[in-house]
């Protein structure tokens, strides 16, 4: 097989192929992550699972492994092969969706949903730590641009594939599976696929590291000093990221019950235009993102990389409120802004970490993130959704909830991006002043 070498190139496009390798198996992964929301329904009533259990599946199911791996994993990404334990994890991914085919109780279930986690959002850490290796600074926009579209692929493939799969199912019979219900099949299924799609990641070379300061192998109090010195910009900018993760991620897990409940759409009726409406907003948001990164990176204005993270912010704030549209359409509108916002907002967070933090602190960094973003935005936004729908009446006020919090903690990230801006360091290697 041959080999694709990831080392720096003179041009973006010599260093494009390896890119498109992450993207694909970022692809692969997310899918794998946001597969089980397009079918919970089916799942809630072969299982007899509730609201409740649901958001414990899907939100504490991700945040758990998050919160207790993605920071060890971060540190691994910054001090160990990046390539080698991208395949890792892509395998662990891989696993979690077949095991999630297979589970017979509830807490089966819920170790195959934190594999998929665990094995996406670590790999995640890893491809972005790789991506910011390949490129200069004044490039990682356009670089991180690629594999986003990637993730942003698969989080449109988790409505899209699987809502195809999940229907094609329903009508038709896999050898071999014939007992099994469609929701069950479709993701026996997804795993062939995600086996497929991470085959390329055997191609990749580890590349070498740049802008490091106190070195990969410095001891941790050098490490712990270094990302002290940058708490008053990284705090801020983690409770941006964080806020925007929590509307997306309730978003994610709970559009397709509301569309059931509230607009009465099966699954076939709309994963077409919802994977549709992921894709472009994520492709779009992604080139807006890094378009507005490389200028923000260019201007002479402290923090400006991070412009494009506050205007996003503001404009997702009113875009929360698409649970309680008045119809199909505005629901799509709004959600899709929100969506679109968010992949903004996600890509400059990235590109900032990878250019104002040094090479040895960014896993750990991006780890941190994941591990916070991942628990809160999906062990406490889902079951806080719930939490107030209760509050306001049942699992039948599930939109108003949604949108009550989606609201909330949108306007909590446009404060704290507006902060991160006015802190931020002048490069990776200085230290704030």
């Amino acid at each position: 097989m041959a080999s694709i070498a990831l080392r720096p190139a003179p041009t973006f496009h010599n260093r494009l192929t390896a890119l498109l390798v992450l993207a694909i198996a970022m692809a692969a992964g997310f899918t794998m992550m946001g597969s089980f929301s397009m079918v919970q329904e089916g799942a809630k009533a072969e299982m007899g699972l509730s609201d409740t259990m649901l958001g414990i599946i899907q939100g504490v199911s991700a945040a758990v492994p998050l919160v207790l791996f993605s920071i060890p994993i971060g540190i691994l990404v910054d001090r160990r092969n990046r390539v080698r334990l991208l395949i890792v994890l892509s395998l662990v991914w891989t696993a979690g969706t077949l095991l999630t085919a297979l589970a017979q109780s509830m807490p089966v279930l819920f170790a195959a949903r934190m594999m998929a986690g665990i094995g996406t959002t670590g790999a995640l850490t890893a491809a972005l730590s790789l991506t910011a290796d390949l490129c200069p600074p004044e490039q990682r926009g356009r670089a991180m641009l690629v594999v986003t579209l990637g993730k942003c692929l698969g989080q449109a493939g988790a409505f899209a594939l699987t809502g195809w799969l999940f229907g094609l199912m329903l009508h038709a019979t896999l050898p071999g599976f014939t007992a099994l219900p469609a929701w069950r099949t479709a993701h026996v299924l997804l795993a062939a696929i995600s086996l497929c799609l991470t085959l390329p990641l055997l191609m990749l070379q580890e590349p070498q590291r740049h802008e490091v300061a106190a070195g990969i192998h410095a001891p941790f109090r050098a490490v712990a000093g270094e990302l002290w010195a940058r708490r008053a910009f990284l705090i801020p900018l983690f409770l941006g990221q964080v806020g925007v993760v929590m509307a997306d991620a309730a978003a994610a897990i709970w559009a397709s019950p509301v569309l059931s409940r509230s607009y009465g759409l099966s699954p076939e009726d709309f994963a077409g235009w919802m994977g549709a409406l992921i894709f472009a907003t994520g492709f779009l948001g992604s080139i807006l993102g890094g378009i507005a990164a490389d200028m923000g990176h260019r201007s002479a204005r402290r923090g400006g990389l991070l412009t494009g993270a506050v205007v996003a912010a503001a404009i997702g704030v009113p875009a929360a409120l698409f649970p309680v549209a008045p119809s199909v359409p505005l629901f799509a509108f709004a959600i899709g802004t929100l969506m679109f916002c968010g992949t903004i907002t996600g890509l400059v967070t990235s590109v900032a970490l990878t250019v104002l933090i040094p090479n040895e602190l960014r896993g750990l960094c991006i780890g941190a993130f994941i591990a916070l973003a991942g628990l809160v935005g999906f062990g406490v936004a889902p079951s806080l959704v719930t939490g107030v729908s209760t509050l306001l009446g049942g699992e039948r006020h599930l939109g108003q909830g949604l949108a009550i919090v989606g609201v909330a903690v949108s306007m909590i990230s446009v404060i704290a991006f507006g902060q991160a801006m006015r802190r931020a360091p002048l490069s990776a290697v200085r230290e704030p002043i």
